[in-house]
């Protein structure tokens, strides 16, 4: 379950950086998580970058909920 849940948020935590990279920058075009998120959602026009942001954060607590199990 430890390693599931590393794995979980590593790549949210990953999407939701270059997702804030790609929409301030440009770069990381092939990101295509992100661009279904923000485009294909119409509530997310206009908030790509907080989208993104938020992304982030629970990628960053899925890490931190993942930390607390013991391996087994």
């Amino acid at each position: 379950m430890k390693r599931i849940l590393e794995g979980i948020g590593m790549v949210l935590l990953v999407a939701g950086v270059c997702g804030v990279l790609r929409e301030l920058t440009g770069w990381f075009p092939f990101m295509g998580f992100t661009r279904f998120v923000t485009e294909h959602f119409e509530f997310l026009h206009g908030r790509e970058i907080f989208a993104n942001v938020v992304i982030g954060v629970v990628g960053f607590a899925v890490l931190m909920i993942s930390d607390q199990y013991k391996k087994a």
